[in-house]
């Protein structure tokens, strides 16, 4: 079952698209979307309260291996369903190709969202929404959560969150 906020590229502009928005502010951002953290729901949030919409374009299986040989390691659909499920997330789109310009070009947002690790000069989209009247915000990566550092402790075995609590916690009292 696919989750009804997944959007084909058609159906996001039929029902968001510029002369459908009645005055209603639509943002639009990107990603991979692999290992979801705490990072990307404060900066989807952040999107989010940018305007009325948030529309997520998470790019495809064959995209991301692309990009991150190895990768994913959860399933296009699956991503789109959790990011669909998120109270800041009005819509995802799926796509195939590398970048975003297609949905973005065809969408025209009125603001465009990238994580602040992206040059503004390498922003895709930026041309297209800038010429259109919309604005491009950068929005700050939130330090201490990525995706890789995430999959590198895991890969390395490095000790559980549970386990450093335990380590941490003081030892509770013994029952008589």
């Amino acid at each position: 079952m696919t989750h009804p906020s997944i959007l084909t590229l058609d159906e996001a502009i039929l029902r968001f698209g510029r002369e459908k928005r009645n005055g209603r502010r639509v943002v639009f951002t990107n990603g991979c979307f692999d290992v979801l953290h705490p990072g990307h729901i404060r900066t989807l949030e952040q999107a989010r309260s940018l305007g009325d919409i948030l529309i997520v374009g998470i790019n495809s299986d064959a995209s991301v291996g692309s990009l991150k040989p190895g990768r994913p390691l959860i399933p296009e659909n699956e991503r789109g369903e959790i990011l669909a499920a998120l109270a800041s997330v009005d819509a995802v789109v799926i796509f195939d190709e590398l970048t975003p310009r297609e949905i973005v070009t065809a969408l025209l947002p009125d603001v465009l969202v990238k994580g602040g690790d992206w040059a503004d000069n390498k922003i895709i989209g930026r041309e297209e929404v800038e010429a259109a009247g919309g604005r491009v915000v950068s929005i700050p990566v939130v330090p201490g959560y990525s995706t890789t550092e995430i999959l590198r402790k895991i890969r390395e075995g490095a000790p559980s969150a549970a386990t450093d609590t335990k380590a941490s916690a003081p030892a509770s009292p013994a029952k008589n």
